[in-house]
């Protein structure tokens, strides 16, 4: 077996040695030029490398298996995969035969003013409170971002309410239905979920399902500053749902329309800005991944 390895920001090329104690396999540094030799990809870093890579894993379609080692780790998480012990008992049955590797969705943005160019994304995207909040602790300290750096830069902006007028069009492209989700309501956070965590372990989408062919849409709408504080903390266990100002719905692609331009960030990562399509590309990335 032949594997490629993938060193993100802040790992050292050391973290390898725990896979290649006892391993048959040959080991290759670097993103490979074509599948033909390579068997698997091995992932060492957080859901902002693997963001950056999406588009040649999507092109190559060799297996993919994330070692967690970012300051965020969400797609790890969803994998349930918590450590690089984690990782390796599941490369130890994956080099073995015992599991096979599966595919499952990405979501895919594409601005309106740059309908050409499409960005995938393997976790959530968001709008709203939520990008705000991810590019203040992209400017924190590494470490900082590893120990809660998301949840400390949306606390201060729960009192400031800021809410934004936004309209979401829903799409099934399969029954051909189309609704608009409250166009009327002032909205705080819009989120667009392939997995159920972001933000270091948030359960954003606590419904959604990597291989349903469909994005969870999550949307709250402005609410008292106190209701909105004691809401917060459920948000790691999906309990947000219970609230009336959250709505919730699942749908294959969606039209994110504001009222001024927006930044949508997604994996951690600045995409675009407002008007844009957020959809589905269906099992187009390869996993490896417990039975």
């Amino acid at each position: 077996m032949r594997a490629a390895v993938i060193f993100g920001l802040g790992t050292v090329p050391a973290a390898l040695k725990l896979f290649q104690a006892d391993s048959k396999t040959e080991w290759l540094e670097g993103l490979p030029a074509s599948s033909d030799k390579t068997d698997a990809i091995l992932i060492f870093g957080g859901d902002g490398t693997l963001h950056r890579h999406l588009p040649a894993l999507v092109r190559l379609q060799v297996p993919v298996l994330v070692v967690p080692a970012g300051s965020g780790n969400d797609f790890a998480r969803a994998l349930q995969i918590r450590s690089d012990r984690d990782s390796l008992r599941v490369w130890r049955a994956f080099e073995s035969g015992n599991i096979h590797a599966q595919s499952i969705d990405l979501g895919v943005i594409t601005a309106s003013a740059l309908p050409e160019q499409k960005c995938y994304f393997c976790c959530v995207a968001g709008c709203g409170l939520d990008s705000i909040a991810t590019s203040r602790a992209n400017q924190m300290p590494r470490w900082l971002r590893a120990h809660g750096g998301y949840a400390i830069s949306l606390l201060p902006l729960l009192l400031r309410l800021p809410a934004f007028a936004m309209r979401l069009t829903l799409e099934d492209m399969k029954s051909k239905d189309e609704k608009t989700s409250s166009p009327g309501k002032r909205t705080m956070l819009a989120a667009f979920a392939n997995t159920q965590f972001y933000g270091d372990g948030m359960r954003i989408a606590p419904q959604a399902d990597f291989t349903d062919g469909k994005l969870d849409v999550c949307r709250i709408s402005t609410m008292n500053p106190f209701k909105l504080v004691c809401m917060f903390p459920t948000v790691y266990f999906g309990r947000h749902l219970l609230s009336s100002k959250v709505e919730y719905s699942k749908a294959e692609r969606v039209l994110i329309e504001t009222e001024i331009p927006l930044d949508i960030y997604a994996d951690g990562e600045f995409v675009c800005q407002t008007p844009a399509e957020i959809s589905v590309a269906p099992r187009s990335l390869r996993v490896i991944k417990p039975a």
